[in-house]
């Protein structure tokens, strides 16, 4: 079973009108939908801790094979609006325990900076087969939404991330300790960091109407 990992009704919109979606239930704030036989759909809500709260309860109830994260992000690469990134890794910009001795980024418990998504190379070749564009790269995630400035630098700087979000990096941490296979989807609708960024800032309707046209075949082979 696949389930498709949101943040927000906004980014599933289309999906759920497009797939005649039934929903099952909503377990402690969390929506879960059945999109078709075999690909479930969740929304987790903003931000690490309901991506990792929404994430955990997903797993004990509903034992998926695959975890897909889907969403926007920011680029900190000269992507066009609507570019369709397979996350390669993660990493977790906001966690710094330097004063410890510890590089910067580590995660305790698991400890490791670095949260490889499953199979990327084979990922990337069914989204070329299905006649999908895309970039891979890595993902930054941290709980604040990224605009461009000084930490938006320090972000690319530390990291070289190719985008940043607010979920991924959560649900790659949970999938990683309850032994699911993680990937994520990434769409850009806004850009940081370049000076051309200002006239297509967060076009968020283009990203996610493009985003969900592949998200759905692509679970489906997923699943086979």
């Amino acid at each position: 079973m696949i389930g498709l990992a949101y943040a927000l009704k906004g980014e599933i919109r289309s999906m759920l009108r497009s797939a005649d979606a039934k929903p099952l239930e909503t377990a402690s704030g969390a929506a879960v939908y059945e999109i078709e036989p075999g690909i479930l759909a969740y929304l987790g809500g903003v931000g690490k801790v309901n991506a990792a709260m929404s994430t955990q309860l997903f797993i004990d109830r509903y034992h998926p094979d695959w975890i897909v994260n889907a969403g926007c992000a920011g680029s900190f690469l000269d992507l066009p609006i609507g570019t369709i990134v397979l996350a390669k890794d993660f990493v977790q910009h906001d966690v710094d325990t330097t004063a410890m001795g510890d590089p910067i980024g580590l995660v305790s418990t698991v400890d490791r900076v670095e949260f490889p998504t499953d199979e990327p190379e084979r990922l990337s070749g069914i989204l070329a087969a299905q006649g999908v564009e895309h970039q891979v790269g890595r993902v930054a995630t941290g709980e604040v939404f990224m605009t461009k400035g000084d930490r938006a630098d320090w972000v690319a700087k530390t990291f070289a991330p190719a985008l940043c979000e607010m979920e991924g990096g959560a649900i790659a941490q949970v999938c990683l300790r309850n032994g699911v296979k993680f990937t994520a989807l990434k769409s850009v609708s806004d850009r940081l960091c370049q000076d051309n960024n200002a006239e297509e800032y967060f076009n968020y309707g283009e990203a996610m109407a493009k985003l969900n046209a592949v998200v759905l075949p692509f679970a489906r082979e997923l699943g086979r």
